[in-house]
C-alpha cells in the first residue's frame, strides 16, 4: 500500500520530532536509572528491563502522537 501524500507528510512529520526530541527522553531515561525502583518485585522473575537507549525511543513514540492531536 503507498501511503498518500497526507500520510508521508505525517510520517515525515512525526521523524522530524523523533529526531529533535530523543536527547530530551535520553537524559529523562538516564536520570530515571538514578532513582530508586518502584516496581514491585515479580518472585520468580527477573525484571524486565530495556536499555536507556530503548527506554528513550519508547518514552519519545508514546508521547509524540500528542502532538498531532486536534
Amino acid at each position: 500500500m503507498v501511503p498518500t501524500g497526507r500520510q508521508h507528510q505525517e510520517a515525515i512529520q512525526f521523524r522530524l520530532i523523533l529526531t529533535a526530541t530523543y536527547p530530551f527522553f535520553l537524559a529523562a531515561a538516564a536520570l530515571n536509572r538514578f532513582r530508586p525502583a518502584r516496581e514491585a518485585a515479580r518472585p520468580g522473575l527477573a525484571p524486565a528491563r530495556r536499555s536507556v537507549f530503548g527506554e528513550a525511543r519508547a518514552m519519545a513514540v508514546q508521547a509524540i502522537p500528542f502532538a498531532f492531536m486536534g
